[in-house]
């Protein structure tokens, strides 16, 4: 199977098998990841001494992260997928990082950067499991009322860990990576059966794209 996340600068993908990763290509880029993901799924495939057939499910990060981040990585998910006539799995950004720090406390705060003061933010049980809705806003109201010792992950959970260990007692941090696509494509194989055609993706934005119209 093929993993891709692009909903951040740090993009990468990751073949997997029944053993588990065989190969993973990254790449950091604050100008997009369209010109960089095609080859570099190329790159790993070959390598693998595989041909792009012999790709049984596709997988890719929903959201929420970079607008065009994650429309680049859908469309190309959804692209191969019709193209070969493979099925997809699709899973929030957020969820991957609560299922890379399964089990390190009981309650679980994943965290990505949304910008403007924000974070976008999801709480989960021990078990990677969702407690409520994915949302977006300023961090201190994700803070407020989390258990002592609740674990945080994600690039903003490390940017703001100072604000974090003031506010939650206990608070720790695991070490989980900014790579998303291997964890997802551990995930997935865990999963197959959740899989769905690739006309059946649906990004997870949490907000609205920032266009605004030109002026004429």
């Amino acid at each position: 199977m093929l993993a891709v996340d692009t909903t951040t600068p740090r993009a990468s993908v990751a073949l997997a098998g029944p053993g588990g990763i065989v190969a993973e290509e990254r790449a950091v880029s604050e100008s997009g990841h369209s010109r960089w993901l095609l080859p570099a799924i190329e790159a790993l495939v070959r390598g693998a001494g595989l041909e792009p057939g012999a790709v049984d499910l596709f997988a890719v990060t929903t959201g929420p992260g970079s607008f065009t981040g994650l429309r680049v990585g859908l469309g190309t998910v959804q692209g191969l997928a019709l193209a070969s006539r493979k099925r997809c799995f699709g899973l929030s950004s957020l969820d991957v990082l609560a299922h890379a720090a399964k089990g390190t406390a009981a309650t679980l705060v994943a965290l990505v950067d949304a910008f403007r003061g924000e974070v976008f933010s999801g709480v989960y049980d021990g078990a990677a499991r969702l407690q409520g809705e994915r949302r977006v806003g300023p961090l201190a109201a994700v803070l407020r009322g989390l258990p002592p010792g609740s674990a945080f992950v994600g690039e903003a959970a490390s940017a703001q860990r100072a604000a974090i260990a003031a506010a939650v007692p206990e608070a720790v941090f695991p070490e989980t990576g900014s790579f998303l696509a291997a964890p997802l494509a551990l995930v997935a194989l865990q999963s197959p059966e959740l899989a769905v055609g690739p006309g059946e993706l649906r990004p997870l934005y949490l907000r609205g794209a920032d266009i605004r119209p030109s002026r004429t």
